[in-house]
């Protein structure tokens, strides 16, 4: 699969954001004042309960991850609609980054097929707008909160072609799987053409340098084909996570607003 990255279409940073974000990279700058670093740390908590609130009630899903870049009319965009399809008909919530490109592609499959499209989106420098194809959004100001949020309440990852932050996300999943932090969780690259490079990178250089292990590139899985993509998660979360087609019930109780 050859690609070609575009723009990755944007929203201007209003006036709030841009001093939410001088305050994070004072905050990266080394020791601030004691005052500065508890109003940080209670931003903090205040996002990780504000997200583990909306997103409690969520059920199943599958985290796609992809590039905002690559939009409608790009093979990938069409491959990441189908497989969000795909996903929702196995009764799976998909969720993405909430932005545009390929995570738009993910949720707008999801959505078509009568699935529940879920993002956690971010504000960046040129703040990323959430895509309208979502039933529910999260926004952060933290990545770290917002990449524990895409994994915890996923039961696979799907890898479509991207860019640094896609390989954060790939490479910090394997990472959890590989010291046991989460479970066999499966990770499937879709595009052998575009994975292919980095596989063989893998094997020829960090294989036989020793840093990694035969079985620490068994976690990835690279694929074509949208249906295996899926087919490939489907059968880890049914035979090694035991989950079952259920009616999906109401909570009746709401402990901190849960949705």
């Amino acid at each position: 699969m050859t690609v070609q990255q575009q723009p990755a279409p944007t929203t201007q940073i209003p006036a709030e954001s841009r001093r939410r974000q001088k305050e994070e990279r004072k905050f990266l700058e080394g020791p601030q004042g004691r005052g500065f670093e508890l109003r940080h740390l209670f931003r903090v908590s205040w996002e990780y309960v504000r997200a583990l609130r909306a997103l409690h009630f969520l059920g199943p899903a599958v985290t796609v991850f992809g590039s905002a870049r690559l939009v409608e009319g790009h093979p990938a965009y069409e491959q990441a609609r189908n497989i969000g399809t795909l996903l929702a008909e196995h009764s799976f919530a998909v969720m993405t980054g909430g932005g545009p490109g390929l995570m738009e592609a993910a949720n707008r499959g999801a959505k078509e097929a009568g699935g529940l499209s879920v993002g956690c989106n971010i504000m960046l420098p040129m703040e990323q707008a959430a895509n309208p194809y979502l039933d529910l959004v999260v926004t952060f100001r933290y990545f770290f909160i917002r990449k524990v949020m895409l994994v915890k309440y996923s039961y696979g990852f799907i890898v479509m072609p991207g860019g640094f932050g896609t390989l954060d996300e790939v490479f910090e999943t394997a990472t959890l799987v590989q010291t046991g932090k989460i479970k066999q969780f499966p990770i499937v690259l879709v595009g052998r053409d575009y994975w292919q490079p980095l596989i063989d990178f893998l094997r020829i250089t960090l294989m036989q340098s020793g840093t990694v292990d035969v079985k620490d590139l068994d976690l990835l899985h690279v694929t074509d084909s949208a249906e295996e993509a899926v087919q490939v998660v489907r059968e880890a979360a049914i035979a090694t996570f035991g989950l079952s087609y259920v009616e999906r019930r109401t909570p009746r109780r709401w402990w901190l607003g849960e949705r």
